[in-house]
C-alpha cells in the first residue's frame, strides 16, 4: 500500500503515471500522498469504531486504485524507455520498499501474541503470521469466513489480507506485461493499446466475478484476490490513459476532483457491515479515487489536489503504510487488555490506540522504511534487494514458528475422568458444585484442546457449512429401528450429538441429521453478515420438504441459537416474528405426522468463556456470567413463546444443568462448559447424557 509519489519523466516528457511533465526534474504528486491519508484515516476510523465511519473499510479500495496507478506507471515508463521490463529488478524494488517494515511488525505481533493474547489464540495466530509473511493470508481468511465452527476471534494480522492482494497483483501483472511487451515487439503494436488490452483481460473478468461472487458468497468475496483485481486494474488503466486527459479544463478538474472526494466520503459514511462488498458497491470508492487522481494530474491544480496537498495530509500519507501495519495489532491487543465483557473497545479507547499507533509507525518509517528505501547499496547492487526480501520473508515465517513453539503443554492436568454435569444433584441451583469456583486443579478439556472439542456423530462432523444449499445428512443406528429421530437445526442442535449418540445406542434408536451452520428450522429469513441468509432459506425449503414427506421419521428434534428474524424492525418485533414462525413450522410438522421435540437453547455468554479461563485460571469467577443475560441472548425466549401455545410439542430444558443458579460458571465438575462463543464442549455435553435421556423420554 505504499509506493513513492515522486515520479520521473520518460523520454517523451511523460511521468510514470502517464501525465505531462514539462520539466526534467522529478515531479511530486502531493495529492496522491493526501489521498493515501484519506484512505488510511478512513480505515483507522472504521477500526476504531467511529460511528459515522461504518463504511471506512473502503479506504482499502482507494489504496488499491493508487497502487495500480503508481506501479503501472513505473512499468509503463520502463517498457517505453527500454522496450522490456526487468522482472527481477521490479520485484526487488517492491521487496525493498514493503517487506522490511512488514518483518518488523510481524515480529512485534509474535511478541505481543505471547505476552498479551490468550494462549487459546496462539496456534491460529501463528498460522496467520506465517500466511501473512508469505502474502497468502487473504485466502486463509476467505476459507475461515464460511467456517462457522472455526475460532472467530479477530486475528492481529487480519488486515494483511489487503497487502496480500496487492502482492499477488505485483506477481501476476508484470509477468503478463512482459508477455505483452514481447507480442508488441513482434507485431509492432502500440504500447498503450497492448497495455490496455492486458488491463482489460484482468479487470473485466474480475469485475464480473466480483459482482456475482459478492452476491453468492459475501464472506469469501471480501477477501479473495479475484474479486479485487479489477480495482487495481482501474488504477492501472489510469496510468496508461491519464496523459490523454491533460487538456481537461480547469473547471472540470475542480468538479471531478471534488466529486471523487464526495464519492469516497459517501461510501465511508453510508456503507456499513450490511453492504454487500465489494460487488457493485465498490465502484463508488474506486471511481471516486480514480476521479481524484485524474483531477490531480491536470495541468492546473484542482481544488481536490490543493486540499489533499496540504502538509498535514502529506505527512499522514507518508506514514500511511506503517500506520496501516501497526494500528490493527495494537487495537487487537488493547481489546484483550482493556476490552469490555464482549471483548471490544469503546470508541474513545479505539481512537486513543489509533493515535498511539503514530508512534511505532513514525519510528518504523524513520528507522526502517526510509533508510532501506534510500540506501544506495541497493542501487549499486540490485540483487541485494532480492536477498533482503527473502530475509524479511524468512523473518516473518520465523516469527510464526516462535509463536507455534511457545505454545505451552496443557495448562490443566490430572483427572481425565471429570464428572462434568454428573457432579450436580437433581436440584442444581442449590448445589455447591454448580457455583462459580475460584480455581480448579484439573479440567477437561484443556483450554488448548477446547477449540477442537467439537460434537461429532460416529466420528463425523455431520453439519453443513454456512454456504451451499445441498441437503446433506448423517445416519446412526439400525435401519429397522423402532424409533427414527431427525436431528434438525443449526450448530446449537449439532452440539448435542455426543449425548444423543449414546442415548440412541442405548435405546436402539436411529438418528438422521439435517444440520446447517447459522440455519435454524424456520421459514422466515435469518441474518448472516447483516443480510438475509439466502443459503439457509433455500436449504430450509428442501429440509422441510424432506421432513414432511419422509414417513420413516417419527420425531423431529430441533434447537437453534437464532432469536430474531432478519429485518430492520426492533428486536422485540423480530423476536415475535420468529416465535410465530416457529409455532407454524412445528404445527405443520405435527400435522404431517411427525412428533416435534424442542431443545431450549442454552444461555449464551457475552464474552468468550474459553479465552477467559485461559486468561484467569486462578479466578474462574471472572468468567461466570449472569444467567438472565445469557438467556436473553439465546434463542430460548422465542422457542419458549412458540411452545406456550402448542400442547402437542414436547420440550427438553437442560439449562439448569448448564447454568445452575443466577451465575453461569465456566467449569462444572472439573469440565469446561463452553468451547467457543455460546457452544458447549463435547465433553460437557457427553456428561449430560443421563439428563438428556431422562428429558427426552419425558418429552416424547
Amino acid at each position: 500500500m505504499h509506493h513513492t509519489s515522486t515520479v520521473a519523466p520518460s523520454s517523451r516528457t511523460v511521468t510514470a503515471q502517464g501525465l505531462p511533465l514539462s520539466s526534467s526534474r522529478l515531479r511530486f504528486r502531493g495529492d496522491i500522498q493526501g489521498l493515501r491519508a484519506v484512505a488510511v484515516l478512513s480505515v483507522l476510523g472504521f477500526h476504531a469504531g467511529v460511528p459515522f465511519l461504518a463504511g471506512g473499510y473502503v479506504g482499502v479500495d482507494v489504496f488499491f486504485v493508487i497502487s495500480g496507478f503508481l506501479i503501472t506507471g513505473l512499468i509503463h515508463r520502463e517498457i517505453e524507455q527500454t522496450g522490456r521490463l526487468g522482472l527481477g529488478r521490479f520485484w526487488a524494488r517492491r521487496a525493498r520498499r514493503l517487506l522490511p517494515a512488514t518483518a518488523v511488525v510481524l515480529g512485534a505481533v509474535a511478541a505481543m501474541t505471547i505476552a498479551v493474547l490468550p494462549v487459546t489464540r496462539w496456534a491460529s495466530t501463528a498460522w496467520d503470521i506465517g500466511a501473512s509473511a508469505l502474502y497468502v493470508v487473504n485466502w486463509r481468511l476467505a476459507g475461515q469466513s464460511v467456517d462457522y465452527l472455526a475460532n472467530d476471534a479477530p486475528s492481529p494480522v487480519q488486515h494483511f489480507w489487503s497487502l496480500a492482494v496487492e502482492e499477488q497483483f505485483y506477481l501476476v501483472w508484470p509477468v503478463l506485461l512482459v508477455l505483452l511487451a514481447w507480442v508488441r515487439r513482434r507485431r509492432g503494436w502500440r504500447l498503450d493499446a497492448v497495455m490496455l488490452a492486458g488491463i482489460a483481460a484482468i479487470g473485466l473478468p474480475s469485475l464480473a466475478w466480483s459482482l456475482w461472487f459478492t452476491e453468492a458468497n459475501p464472506g469469501q468475496a471480501y477477501f479473495v484476490s479475484t474479486t479485487r483485481l479489477w480495482e487495481l486494474a482501474a488504477g492501472a488503466a489510469l496510468a496508461v490513459v491519464a496523459h490523454r486527459l491533460d487538456r481537461l479544463p480547469g473547471w472540470a478538474a475542480h468538479v471531478l476532483g471534488l466529486a471523487g472526494l464526495v464519492a469516497i466520503g459517501y461510501a465511508a459514511v453510508r456503507f456499513d457491515a450490511a453492504t454487500p462488498f465489494p460487488g457493485s458497491a465498490a465502484l463508488v470508492p474506486v471511481l471516486g479515487a480514480a476521479a481524484v487522481i485524474v483531477a490531480g494530474g491536470a495541468g492546473r491544480r484542482s481544488a481536490s489536489a490543493r486540499l489533499l496537498g496540504v502538509a498535514p495530509m502529506r505527512g499522514v500519507g507518508t506514514l500511511s503504510y506503517s500506520l496501516y501495519l501497526w494500528h490493527w495489532p495494537l487495537l487487537v491487543g488493547a481489546a484483550v487488555l482493556w476490552g469490555g465483557d464482549d471483548g471490544t473497545l469503546t470508541t474513545a479507547a479505539g481512537l486513543a490506540v489509533v493515535v498511539f499507533s503514530l508512534v511505532p509507525a513514525w519510528l518504523t518509517y524513520r528507522l526502517v522504511e526510509a533508510p532501506v528505501h534510500h540506501a544506495g547499496v541497493f542501487a549499486r547492487r540490485p540483487s541485494w534487494a532480492g536477498v533482503l526480501g527473502v530475509a524479511c520473508t524468512a523473518a516473518g515465517v520465523a516469527a510464526a514458528l516462535v509463536v507455534a513453539l511457545a505454545i505451552p503443554r496443557p495448562v490443566y492436568t490430572g483427572n481425565t475422568d471429570a464428572p462434568g454435569a454428573a457432579a450436580l444433584s437433581d436440584d442444581p441451583g442449590s448445589d455447591p458444585d454448580g457455583r462459580p469456583a475460584d480455581a480448579v486443579d484439573s479440567m477437561v478439556p484443556d483450554v488448548l484442546a477446547a477449540p477442537d472439542d467439537m460434537a461429532m456423530l460416529d466420528g463425523e462432523l455431520c453439519i453443513s457449512d454456512i454456504d451451499g444449499t445441498e441437503l446433506e445428512s448423517c445416519t446412526f443406528g439400525p435401519p429397522d429401528a423402532a424409533v427414527t429421530i431427525a436431528v434438525v437445526g443449526d450448530s446449537k442442535m449439532h452440539q448435542w450429538l455426543p449425548a444423543l449418540e449414546r442415548v440412541a445406542a442405548e435405546r436402539g434408536w436411529r438418528l438422521v441429521t439435517y444440520l446447517k451452520s447459522t440455519c435454524p428450522l424456520t421459514t422466515v429469513d435469518v441474518a448472516y453478515d447483516g443480510e438475509p441468509n439466502e443459503w439457509c432459506a433455500e436449504y430450509n425449503d428442501a429440509r422441510l420438504d424432506r421432513l414432511r414427506t419422509d414417513d420413516s421419521i417419527d420425531y423431529v428434534l430441533t434447537s437453534q441459537v437464532a432469536g430474531y428474524a432478519a429485518g430492520d424492525e426492533p428486536e422485540v418485533v423480530r423476536a415475535e416474528r420468529m416465535a410465530t414462525d416457529l409455532s407454524g413450522v412445528w404445527s405443520g410438522l405435527e400435522a404431517a405426522g411427525r412428533d416435534v421435540v424442542v431443545m431450549l437453547d442454552n444461555p449464551n455468554p457475552q464474552g468468550d468463556v474459553m479465552e477467559c479461563v485461559a486468561t484467569h485460571p486462578e479466578d474462574l469467577r471472572e468468567c461466570a456470567f449472569p444467567r438472565a443475560d445469557g438467556v436473553r441472548a439465546s434463542g430460548a425466549p422465542p422457542q419458549q413463546e412458540a411452545l406456550d401455545g402448542l400442547d402437542g410439542v414436547g420440550a427438553v430444558d437442560l439449562r439448569d444443568f448448564i447454568c445452575p443458579g443466577d451465575q453461569c460458571p465456566a467449569v462444572i465438575g472439573e469440565t469446561l462448559v463452553y468451547r467457543r462463543g455460546s457452544h458447549l464442549t463435547a465433553t460437557y455435553v457427553e456428561s449430560l447424557t443421563p439428563r438428556l435421556d431422562e428429558a427426552l423420554l419425558a418429552a416424547m
